[in-house]
């Protein structure tokens, strides 16, 4: 009784004026979603920025938002692979099932990092498909923002006109910025840095940057006494310029390995909502380039 009542008070908080409603695996694509979408959707984000993607509870309340969803805005590529396929079957929404139009997976429309020639256990929490964390190379949100404006326009065809001239203006202004961002961040190209996780790949590619060593001793694994003493000798003999963590990652052992490296450690906001000043697409690459360009001597 309780679940239904929840049901029939989540349908009534999507807004009558929007002509689809959509639940976003994580903030980037929910905020991609508002851009293209404007004010003919409704835009739900199931995860914040201080949560990982990888594990997330499938709740009765996010089980009731995906059961009143016409599109599910997902990264795919293995990502959610421990919740949403929940999701999909717990809602019985039909709409929302694999290989519908109303599931979209970001990953599937750009070319994957990282895709490994074998996966077993013994390597981590290795995704078969490449790596997952496709949004901090602007190139992908330009691929992603195209794709997701058609397909709001396929299931809202009497929108179509609006979907496509909101895509075009974001487009727009998004090259514009990338353009900025590429020229702003010609100075750190080659460094080095320590990361926490697999989840800066395609912000390093886009730059230039170079990774000198992972906190995790595999994907997924927390990092080990053993190990951050291994990566401690390692950047004695190759230093590194900073140590960085995404926003939802365990500062302790990056501040560790930070003070005994002797290096700074920076936040990175990671997605939407990390940071004060990530605010929304633009201001996440606005703030991720100022706190590694502080680091610029």
């Amino acid at each position: 009784m309780k679940t239904f009542l929840m049901s029939i008070l989540l349908t009534a908080a999507w807004p009558a004026c929007a002509a689809l409603n959509i639940v976003a695996c994580e903030p980037e694509w929910g905020a991609l979603a508002k851009e293209v979408g404007g004010d003919r959707v409704s835009v739900y984000t199931a995860t914040t920025a201080l949560q990982d993607p990888h594990r997330i509870e499938a709740r009765p309340s996010l089980i009731a938002r995906a059961r009143n969803a016409d599109l599910m805005v997902c990264t795919g590529a293995e990502l959610e692979v421990g919740w949403v396929p929940l999701l999909q079957t717990q809602s019985g929404n039909p709409k929302i099932q694999s290989g519908r139009p109303g599931f979209f997976e970001a990953a599937s429309v750009v070319p994957l990092l990282e895709r490994p020639e074998r996966v077993d256990r013994s390597l981590g929490d290795v995704h078969p498909s490449g790596n997952p964390h496709i949004h901090l190379d602007p190139r992908n949100i330009e691929r992603v923002a195209a794709a997701l404006g058609e397909r709001m326009a396929q299931l809202d065809p009497s929108q179509a006109a609006y979907y496509q001239e909101r895509g075009k203006q974001f487009v727009a202004r998004w090259q514009e910025a990338a353009a900025r961002w590429e020229q702003a961040a010609a100075p750190l190209k080659g460094m080095r840095l320590v990361v926490y996780h697999k989840d800066l790949s395609y912000l390093f590619n886009w730059l230039g940057m170079r990774e000198a060593g992972a906190l995790e001793p595999k994907p997924g694994l927390p990092p080990s006494t053993a190990h951050l003493a291994q990566l401690v000798e390692q950047l004695r003999r190759t230093p590194a310029q900073a140590v960085l963590r995404s926003a939802y990652s365990d500062p302790r052992p990056a501040e560790w390995l930070a003070g005994q490296a002797g290096i700074p450690a920076v936040t990175l906001p990671f997605t939407v909502g990390g940071t004060d000043k990530a605010k929304d697409l633009f201001g996440l690459y606005e703030d991720t380039l100022s706190r590694l360009l502080g680091l610029v001597k």
